[in-house]
Formats: structure tokens, sequence, C-alpha cells
């Protein structure tokens, strides 16, 4: 089976392996550096509500307790670090913020502090997109293949910010491209070493939040379901995925236990949505059916993979033709994996790409209906965030190389490689308003 994406002539589109690693280098230093840049000058209080992640953070510092109750926990003054009576609303498993509170400096009262955690969270983000890009590697992409998987990757609007926060996400994005990687080479090569990073993965991703344990356990079960149908499934592995499996679920069974739920409804949770939704004007508008709910929520999702604070312009707007083509290459390109699997010619790209797909799309079905529920009980309009999917980004650009593997004219081919390649920088820099 082999592991490349394409068919075409190695002389024609294979890059030395050394080319890729250099530009693989270049993408993830630029990276970084953008990062620690933005995490120096960020605002704590701008964007992802890092002022409850790191309030979290200093909860688990200040009481020493590694399992905190949800409802005793207050939100930190952002200028003092001091902590206030108002309620943390935030309702994640505390691994995330336990590993940053042992590992980075005291925060309460120190303002200063928070940059020595932030730069934990661009090192999980680093360490994640490392492993998205030594995917590219090893699969031996050739030269436009690895652009048109990589630019979209590094060009991800929110993702250099959101690295530079203290955020589960961070850990979510980690844990997810590990998995995605270890999922690639145990399909590729069928070792066992591969089959124990993508469940190491899962359990990260898994332990960050809910939708890291869906993404990542969905596109682990549908890689093994599919190794199993090829009969390339071992059975001394089942012991070890049963285990990994449990402890992924085991932070939302503890909640199942204490709360009733898997998502704990804290009072300070449910306050901010019924506040949030008076105060826009949502709360005494009538609720809207599903399908009216579905497509506002799309149309929030796509908005919001170039999140603003400023008014969008007719250009702008424009602009988000950019990603919904690529989604559309993406959603044909997963057609075309599912034909090969169809007839037996898949190769590993097809294989992710499916069983990423799949992960998605159930997940996005969970989100939107619990979403839906929490509108028609508050009124709240506020859930279409594409960061939550970010632990599978690699899934799209994958599906799009499986619809250049489809191409066969050179002159389509190389049309499409090249929106694929200019499309994200262009929206990442016209996307969004100016100010």
């Amino acid at each position: 089976m082999s592991t490349s994406a394409t068919t075409a002539p190695a002389r024609e589109w294979t890059a030395p392996t050394t080319a890729n690693w250099l530009v693989a280098v270049v993408i993830l230093a630029l990276f970084v550096v953008a990062c620690v840049a933005s995490a120096a000058r960020k605002d704590v209080t701008t964007g992802f509500d890092e002022p409850a992640h790191v309030s979290y953070v200093a909860h688990i510092q200040h009481t020493g307790e590694a399992w905190p109750a949800l409802d005793k926990m207050r939100l930190m003054d952002t200028q003092t670090f001091q902590f206030t009576a108002e309620p943390n609303f935030l309702n994640h498993p505390p691994i995330f913020y336990a590993l940053l509170a042992g590992l980075g400096p005291r925060l309460e009262g120190h303002p200063q502090a928070l940059l020595a955690d932030r730069l934990i969270n661009v090192a999980l983000v680093a360490i994640g997109l490392a492993a998205l890009l030594g995917l590219a590697i090893t699969a031996q992409f050739s030269r436009q293949e690895f652009y048109a998987y990589a630019v979209p990757l590094a060009c991800i609007p929110i993702l250099v910010q959101l690295a530079a926060a203290v955020n589960n996400d961070n850990l979510a994005f980690f844990g997810g491209a590990v998995a995605t990687l270890g999922v690639w080479q145990l399909v590729a090569t069928g070792r066992g070493i591969w089959l124990a990073c993508a469940l190491i993965g899962m359990v990260a991703a898994s332990w960050a939040k809910l939708t890291g344990l869906l993404l990542t356990a969905a596109m682990v079960s549908a890689a093994l379901a599919y190794l199993l149908w090829r009969g390339r499934m071992h059975w001394t592995w089942v012991t070890a995925v049963g285990f990994a499996f449990a402890l992924a679920a085991a932070p939302y069974a503890i909640y199942v236990l204490q709360y009733g739920t898997p998502t704990p409804e804290t009072p300070a949770q449910l306050a901010l949505l019924q506040d949030g939704a008076r105060a826009a004007g949502w709360a005494d508008l009538p609720r809207k059916s599903f399908p009216g709910y579905l497509a506002s929520f799309i149309g929030e999702f796509i908005a919001g993979w170039m999140p603003t604070l400023h008014a969008r312009s007719a250009f702008n707007y424009a602009m988000l033709a950019v990603p919904v083509a690529a989604l559309i290459c993406a959603a044909a390109g997963i057609v075309l994996s599912l034909r090969r699997l169809w007839r037996r010619r898949e190769t590993p790209l097809d294989v992710v790409v499916l069983s990423g797909a799949a992960a998605l799309v159930a997940t996005f079905a969970i989100h939107v209906g619990y979403s839906y529920s929490r509108h028609l009980a508050t009124g709240w309009l506020l859930d279409a965030y594409p960061r939550y999917y970010l632990p599978l980004a690699a899934v799209v650009p994958l599906a799009c190389l499986s619809l250049v593997a489809a191409v066969a004219a050179p002159r389509w081919r190389a049309a499409l490689l090249t929106f694929l390649i200019a499309g994200p920088v262009i929206f990442r820099i016209l996307g969004a308003p100016l100010g």
C-alpha cells in the first residue's frame, strides 16, 4: 500500500525529502516566533476567555485540589490577579489546568507570571504543528502537495492567537495532531508503536475537553475498524485500546457521577448564557426552528473561521468564499476517498481522510444538537466556534489532496494546487477588516 498522496510521475512532482524538511523547519520557526511575540504583548482580556482559564489554574495552585468543585471556583481580577467574588463558568476537566499549575509559576497576585504559562501553551501547539508537518514528510508528499497541505495549517487564522493564550484548546490541538500522525503511520506501517502514538494523542485531546474526546476517539475508532475490516488488526492491541479509551473517557465518567452529565451546567455557566442572551436581545425573541438555527449556525461557523471584533465589509464577506471553496474541495476529496475504499484501492491518505471526516461529521451533529438545546433554553446564539475542531485541522487539507490525486490533467491539477496554496494566504491577509 503506497503512502504517496498522488500518482504523478516521481521526477515531475517529487521534491527531495530534505527540501520539505527545510520548509517545515522554516514554517515551524516562523510560527513559534509569531506565537511568542503575541504571548508577550497580548491583553489577557482579548479573546478565548483567557481570564477564566488562568483563574482555573490559579485556583488549583491556591487550594491544592487536584479535582476542584466547579461551583467553588472564582475569577481573578485581570489587573491584580487577585480572586474576586465572581464565579468561574468553566466546566472542563482539570487535567490541563493542573498541568499548568504544576509546571508554571504561581499566578495569584503575579500578573507577570502569565507569560510562562502562555509559553507552555505555545510549546504544546508547536509540537502539534510539528507532528502534522512530520506526517507530510513521512508521507513523501511532492513539493506542491506539501505546500498545499502545510500552508493551510500555518495560515489557520486563530491558531497563533490561540496558542499565545492559556486555553485548553491548545492541549486538544496537540493531542489531535499527535493522534492524526499516529493513525496515518499505523495504517501505513501496521506497527504497534504508532498505535501507541494515536492512543496517547487521543487521551491528551480527551483530557482537554469533551470535543477533543469526540473527535479523536471517533477518528481512532474508525481507523481501527478499517484495520479490522482489512484483517490487519492485531488482537494483542485490544487491551491497550480498551484501556486508552477508558482513560480518555474517565474525566467525563467522573462528571456524570458528580453532576449527572459530562458537561456540567454550573450556576455560573447558566448565568453567563442567560445574562449574555438578555444583553444581546435574544432572550425575549421567538426561538428559531431547528432548520433556521442550523442555517444560522453554519453561517456563523464559516464567519468564525476569521473571527473579528470589527464590522465586516462586503469585500470581507466575499473573501469567505475562499474557505467555503476549500471545504467544497475537501468534500469532493472525501467522496473520492470513499470510492477508492469501495474499490479496494485506498491509500493511508484515504483512510485518514475518511476516519477524520466521520469524526468531524459526528461531532458537528452532536455540537449542533447540544447548542440548539441551549438556544431553546436561553436564546443563546454564540456556540459556532471553529476552534473546537482544530484537533482534526489536518483532515481538510488532506481531503483536498485526495481531490488532487484524482485530477490527471496537468493544467487543472496545477490550478487546483495553486488555489490550495495561495487561497489560505490571501484569506489570512484580506479576510478580516482592518482596525
